[in-house]
């Protein structure tokens, strides 16, 4: 996975790259348009479908420069419309005791071994909402809050992403693997990737 450092510039409909500047030579290489910003609609669209295909992300707090930051695997309960990813979580928790001292949270998905990957930024808020918990409750939820529903513990959190960035594949899996044989063959870099920020 290349990291991104990329200046870009969206057309009108932000869905094409205009420039690409200060590519490494690995995308420098790409045959192909490899980039595509998505806003909006399209942003939502695409962190629902990484977010599903992982199932679960690393939950990652207290980042701070030069430190290792602390992170915990957590699946989003739901995703809303605004592009708002919604957990429960115990008040006692670590995670809790450090979005109370910080707020700035990254949620890292992976849906698969080569594609699907997603990185999300954003700010993080804890609750006692007992319509949230109540929507997000799952029965299964019982086997951590022994007391049920009402177990009062319970927290809800809600992460507000304010950047993103995606790596995946334009046709799946599949035309990828194809293409990666391909541009084996032929010396040259085909591998069907596509990435990107996400602004909601």
């Amino acid at each position: 996975m290349q990291k991104h450092n990329i200046k870009k510039y969206f057309v009108p409909n932000f869905n094409k790259t205009l420039n690409k500047i200060n590519m490494d030579s690995i995308n420098k290489n790409q045959p192909e348009d490899n980039f595509e910003n998505l806003i909006g609609k399209d942003a939502l669209e695409k962190i629902k479908e990484l977010a599903a295909k992982s199932g679960g992300c690393f939950f990652c707090t207290k980042i701070t420069s030069g430190q290792a930051f602390s992170t915990r695997p957590m699946a989003p309960e739901k995703i809303d419309d605004a592009g708002n990813l919604w957990f429960l979580s115990a008040s006692d928790s670590h995670k809790n005791k450090e979005i109370e001292e910080d707020p700035a949270v990254q949620l890292l998905f992976q849906g698969s071994s080569y594609s699907n990957f997603l990185t999300l930024y954003g700010k993080a808020t804890i609750s006692r909402d007992k319509e949230k918990i109540k929507e997000l409750w799952d029965p299964t939820m019982k086997t951590w809050f022994t007391e049920g529903q009402e177990d009062p513990r319970i927290t809800v959190l809600k992460v507000t992403p304010t950047e993103g960035y995606y790596w995946d594949t334009k046709h799946g899996m599949a035309v990828a693997t194809v293409k990666r044989l391909f541009g084996a063959a032929v010396g040259q870099t085909y591998d069907d990737s596509i990435e990107g920020e996400v602004k909601l």
